[in-house]
Order: structure tokens, then C-alpha cells, then sequence
């Protein structure tokens, strides 16, 4: 059974975090607030209470508000590191302003539990050629540099507000080439681009 190296709990609160842990391991998804106090023969309420002192104590989490299996042990929230923010849209065509959401995806299966990543999802074609289409979601690792010939984050400067596109990046010296995976698409030249990470994975949804 995972045990939890944790700070001084009631009695109850250990029941609890027993009976959580066991049912992880047996069910592979966290029990609800209402089958523990079915468990114990408590009310949700009571259950709520102690549930909110784990909380409190750094032993467990919420992975969302409101999620009726939502509840995590942190210790392996913080081993697997693979609950992804989905940062927002990302234009794969004209630049479009930079906008951030609060959503996550779980890609435990498939990303390395260290890297620091996010996901933006894919608006436009430019990158088609390269199997990156319209309303796919792109895995980024955070990075501020690329080599050439990566696929990356890229912001324009912009005297309005941040611009952000995906595109292939080359540095040729005295300007930055973005270039869309695209034929009938023109590559994008600047003098300055700021690199926020290189497209790593692509997901898609059918």
C-alpha cells in the first residue's frame, strides 16, 4: 500500500488516508467524498472536514474544483509532474494575440515525468505538411533557444499586443525564418522573435 510521509494526523485523518490509498491502488481512480463516509459511516460533511485538513496538512490535492474523483495524493502529483496546463490557441497561420486558459490534459503515459511542458491547441493549416492540422494540440517543451529546422513558439513583436505563431524556425544570421509546413504559404521574416518552446508531441482528437 503507498504510504505518505506526512505531518502529525488524527486518527481518522490516517483511516482516511489508508482507506484513500488502498482504494487507489485497488480501483486505479480515487474514491468519491461520498464513498468514503459510506466507508467509515459518517457524513459527507464530516468526511469534508477531515478531507479538508489533508488538504490543508500537504497530503492531498484537488486536480480540478468541483471533479467528483478529483482528489490526489501530492506526493504523486509532484513524482509525475504530468498533469499538463493547457496554455491556450496557438495560430499554425497569421499571427494571432497570445491568450492563456485554464484547462489540463494527463499525458502520464507519454511525456517524460521532468520535462516542463504545455500544450496549445493548433488554429489554421500552415503546418499541414507536416501533420500538425487544424484543431490538433501541440506538446511544447519550455525552451528559449532552437536549433534549426525545429518546430517552435514563436512571438512577434507587436506594438498592440503578443503575437504567437508555430512554424519551423532558421536563423539565417541577419533574420529569423519562420516557415510554415505549407507550400502555398509564404515563410514570415523578422529581425527579433522570442522563442517560447519547441513542439515535442502533437495529440489529436477524432
Amino acid at each position: 500500500m503507498t504510504r505518505v510521509v506526512a505531518p502529525p494526523l488524527t486518527r481518522r485523518q490516517r483511516d482516511i488516508l489508508d482507506f484513500f490509498c488502498a482504494y487507489r491502488k485497488q480501483n486505479g481512480i480515487s474514491p468519491t467524498l461520498e464513498e468514503i463516509a459510506q466507508n467509515f459511516g459518517l457524513n459527507k460533511v464530516t468526511i469534508f472536514g477531515h478531507v479538508a485538513e489533508l488538504e490543508r496538512k500537504g497530503i492531498l490535492t484537488r486536480a480540478a474544483r468541483g471533479v467528483s474523483r478529483g482528489l490526489q495524493l501530492v506526493e504523486d502529483e509532484q513524482s509525475s509532474n504530468t498533469t499538463i496546463p493547457i496554455k491556450g490557441t496557438i495560430a499554425a497561420g497569421a499571427p494571432i494575440e497570445a491568450l492563456e486558459q485554464d484547462e489540463t490534459l494527463d499525458l502520464s503515459e507519454i511525456i517524460n515525468p521532468n520535462a516542463e511542458t504545455y500544450i496549445l491547441k493548433v488554429r489554421g493549416d500552415s503546418m499541414i505538411e507536416d501533420a500538425i492540422c487544424d484543431g490538433d494540440m501541440v506538446l511544447i517543451e519550455r525552451r528559449d533557444t532552437a536549433n534549426n529546422g525545429e518546430t517552435v513558439v514563436a512571438v512577434l513583436p507587436s506594438q498592440v499586443s503578443e503575437e504567437a505563431t508555430l512554424k519551423r524556425y532558421y536563423n539565417e544570421g541577419d533574420r529569423i525564418r519562420l516557415q510554415p509546413a505549407n507550400s502555398s504559404m509564404q515563410p514570415i521574416y523578422a529581425t527579433q522573435v522570442e522563442i517560447r518552446g519547441v513542439v515535442v508531441g502533437v495529440i489529436r482528437r477524432f
